[in-house]
């Protein structure tokens, strides 16, 4: 474990502008590493992912499902997708319509045709085969680097750099002594959150799925459960008293209602409860604004999601 020398009590007023590295020493650090980690093997939320043999894409296809989705919709389609498509295989060898039908009301389609596209390529590139590479993850379709990252460590228990929301708020809090992390997501940070990571797989990865458990159980955006907290002695913001994010009072829920994203997701419910060809006509009533309406059209069209014939509509072949 790296030295990060004394914990420095001028961090709680650190401008916002960008990511200050903390100064922690290594003690703190294997202490909050080892307690998180022992508050998550007995507390840890029991997701059927986290089971004992379940495969790498299975748990593939739980983070990509997972991305801007709470957990309790996804298990259910989870589950379904599994039943249908054990294998990637066999979601490559899938009717498209089928595969965008069973996605439901998960959000961002196109996730599904990238999970299918990625599917393909594990299929023909790597012999049916989840790759344990970082750089063969990231290279599939529609993996990004969270994604890659998230597979090394929770399917395969390699040693990686596991960054989302929850893992930079438990950094920022614990660590840097601050209530949420920097709005911009810097290599300052990426590198500090990697030199963080123990030296071993298991203890890698144990430290990857932790974090992030606590951030989303205990250590949340909404309220810090600090009673509740395995490492509240050591959190360097519990220290400090507590000071508040400037930008808290602005950092609001995205706007749903009204959107582009609400309409497409009508159009695209209606073409999957149709299980066909669906008229224009029918297409004409999701939506008031007709302007608003023809531009998610034409948009789902543009992202492959839609297919047009004339004044019929489907989903793809």
């Amino acid at each position: 474990m790296p030295q990060y020398g004394v914990l420095d009590p001028l961090l709680a007023s650190r401008p916002s502008t960008g990511f200050v590295v903390p100064k922690v020493s290594s003690t703190v650090v294997d202490n909050v590493q080892r307690e998180v980690g022992q508050w998550f093997l007995r507390e840890q939320r029991p997701l059927p992912w986290r089971l004992a043999g379940t495969s790498a894409w299975a748990v593939l296809l739980s983070e990509v499902m997972s991305q801007q989705t709470p957990v309790a919709r996804v298990e259910p389609i989870w589950r379904r997708w599994l039943e249908l498509w054990p294998t990637p295989s066999d979601l490559a060898d899938a009717p498209t319509a089928q595969v965008l039908r069973e996605w439901a009301s998960l959000g961002y389609p196109r996730r599904a045709l990238r999970l299918q596209e990625c599917a393909a390529v594990i299929r023909d590139v790597h012999g049916g085969q989840v790759p344990q590479l970082y750089d063969e993850l990231v290279a599939l379709p529609g993996i990004g680097d969270y994604t890659a990252a998230a597979v090394m460590a929770f399917a395969f228990g390699k040693r990686s750099t596991v960054i989302d929301t929850n893992v930079r708020r438990v950094v920022a809090r614990v660590f840097a002594g601050t209530q949420f992390p920097t709005p911009s997501y810097t290599s300052a940070e990426k590198k500090f959150i990697a030199r963080l990571r123990p030296a071993s797989d298991t203890e890698a990865a144990l430290w990857a799925a932790s974090s992030m458990e606590l951030g989303a159980v205990i250590c949340t955006a909404r309220v810090a459960l600090c009673d509740q907290c395995p490492v509240a002695q050591w959190c360097a913001w519990r220290t400090a008293g507590f000071p508040q994010d400037e930008h808290a009072g602005v950092r609001k829920t995205q706007k749903f209602t009204g959107t582009d994203r609400q309409v497409r997701g009508k159009v695209m419910k209606v073409l999957r409860d149709a299980h066909g060809p669906v008229l224009g006509s029918a297409i004409d009533l999701v939506w008031p604004d007709r302007v608003q309406l023809e531009r998610c059209v034409a948009s789902l069209i543009e992202d492959g999601l839609v297919e047009q014939d004339g004044e019929v509509y489907s989903l793809p072949s």
